[in-house]
């Protein structure tokens, strides 16, 4: 028999339709999968995110195995478990006569650097790396694409959108346009009501108890011990066909909106499924156009959606290999601040938050604008260090990866960065959370009042913001009517105002 290859497959490669599977099992071939404290503790995450991560890699490693494919699987707590990659791998190449290690390209920058290390430091084994052959670009497709001029997303969408002929009609896009955000984002009312799915239910007990046995220390909750999450890209492919089918003829025009009365409104809820390769990006957004030219969808929602996974997934992905490692450091402004203890619990007598906060525990999800606009605008406004903030969003949902994750939260969250993922600081007061939710109904504070106890908390703190860092952001040509409006603002209510801001941040765990 031939020397024996071992294929590394990580929890968030669970792709069928990679090429090592294309051709029948080859017995000189193993594949190896493993669940590890090193994995499940360089940050703590939601419970419903290691439990839906375990159940994909035991699905996927079930499915191999039931055609034919030489798998090794190793669970958390089994006794020859080393919890971490390197030592399994020496392991297990040994038991199993392997002479040569291949492992698809991680897409986490820590990850990459640990193989790299681990590959320079085996003088025995060979190691070898492959594409995931899941993203629709490389690693250094911006790099090259944009040289060492400055990233621009909207150029990057349009290229894509060539390229792959997305809504095209010859080099020109449908319609004329590439943009219809003028005709989408508007407020939900209660109408029309989004159909009927609460996703899946699989029963996780045993993941649970596993977890629990090992001391892995998770966050949030779980309703009983069922995971709504797929399983597999046959569930995954589910989930698209519903989402197609049923919300996405309004996703565009309700995809910022917010609602007490509906969580996911008209969202896909695919992030997991694409992050662990379940579904292939390219595959959805092609799914989406069909819609549209089978009359099923109009084009603003379809367009709204691909540029979400054509234009920004891909963009960000290409961001953080062009800016990392540096980019996990950047501290624009300089913020200190811890986060609130309610961002643990939820527990917090603003509204807004503690609706967006209680979903993001309970259900480990929150959609883009929950995430942006009103548990990042809060962090951003309250001047916590985006240490934290990178933290708790990486922990909390069910979708986060640090490729993904870091350039959304550091980047065009809390502008951290300074202006490299978006071009002005995304804060606003509670009249944007007003306009585009209902949270602020029967709210403990008042969306009118800028000072005082009764006060929304958001008020006080965006012109605190504005104030704080005037000599930052004053001359950014994005952020103009709103220094035009702090300077009709009077001395006294500037003081005012800051007063009020640091009463705030005294007593921020209590509001």
């Amino acid at each position: 028999m031939k020397p024996t290859t071992l294929h590394l497959i990580l929890g968030d490669q669970l792709n069928p339709a990679h090429s090592w599977f294309a051709a029948p099992p080859a017995q000189t071939d193993v594949y190896c999968m493993m669940e590890i404290r090193s994995e499940t503790d360089y940050a703590r995450h939601h419970i419903q995110k290691v439990s839906a991560i375990f159940l994909g890699m035991r699905t996927f490693a079930e499915e191999l195995a039931a055609k034919g494919f030489r798998v090794i699987y190793l669970k958390l707590n089994d006794a020859n478990n080393q919890q971490n990659f390197a030592a399994n791998l020496v392991q297990v190449a040994s038991e199993c006569g392997a002479d040569t290690i291949k492992y698809q390209e991680p897409d986490e920058y820590r990850l990459a650097k640990d193989f790299e290390a681990f590959a320079k430091a085996s003088h025995v084994l060979k190691v070898e790396a492959c594409s995931s052959e899941h993203f629709i670009c490389s690693r250094e497709y911006m790099a090259n694409f944009f040289g060492p001029k400055k990233p621009l997303m909207e150029n990057f969408y349009r290229a894509l959108r060539k390229e792959h002929g997305l809504l095209m009609v010859g080099q020109k896009p449908v319609q004329d346009q590439w943009n219809f955000d003028h005709d989408n984002r508007k407020p939900w009312k209660g109408d029309p009501q989004p159909a009927a799915y609460d996703g899946f239910s699989h029963d996780v007990a045993d993941i649970i108890q596993d977890i629990e046995k090992a001391g892995v220390a998770t966050m949030g909750t779980m309703d009983g011990k069922n995971s709504p999450w797929p399983k597999n890209s046959d569930e995954a492919l589910q989930l698209l066909h519903f989402f197609v089918s049923n919300y996405l003829q309004h996703f565009g025009t309700y995809e910022d909106a917010m609602s007490v009365k509906n969580k996911y409104l008209f969202h896909s809820r695919l992030s997991f499924a694409l992050n662990t390769k379940m579904l292939n990006p390219l595959a959805v957004c092609k799914a989406a156009e069909a819609a549209y030219y089978e009359g099923k969808a109009d084009i603003q929602h379809v367009e709204g959606f691909i540029r979400q996974i054509l234009g920004w997934r891909e963009y960000m992905r290409g961001m953080y290999w062009r800016q990392m490692p540096s980019f996990a450091s950047t501290n624009f402004f300089e913020h200190k601040a811890a986060l609130p203890t309610w961002y643990w619990d939820g527990k917090t007598k603003m509204n807004c938050l503690s609706h967006s906060i209680g979903q993001s525990l309970t259900d480990a999800y929150a959609h883009h604008i929950q995430r942006l606009m009103v548990i990042g605008n809060f962090a951003l406004l309250l001047g916590v260090d985006p240490d934290e903030v990178d933290a708790w969003y990486l922990g909390v949902y069910i979708d986060a990866y640090e490729w993904v994750e870091i350039t959304n939260t550091r980047g065009m969250s809390q502008f951290a960065d300074g202006g490299i993922v978006a071009t002005k600081p995304y804060v606003a007061s509670a009249n944007y959370i007003n306009k585009m939710s209902d949270y602020c109904k029967g709210c403990h504070y008042s969306k009118d009042e800028r000072v005082g106890e009764s006060a929304c908390p958001f008020n006080t703190l965006y012109w605190d913001f504005l104030i704080r860092h005037e000599a930052k952001l004053a001359k950014n040509p994005r952020m103009g009517n709103s220094y035009l409006g702090l300077r009709k603002m009077s001395e006294e209510n500037r003081a005012l105002v800051q007063e009020w801001a640091a009463v705030i941040k005294k007593s921020a765990d209590s509001l």
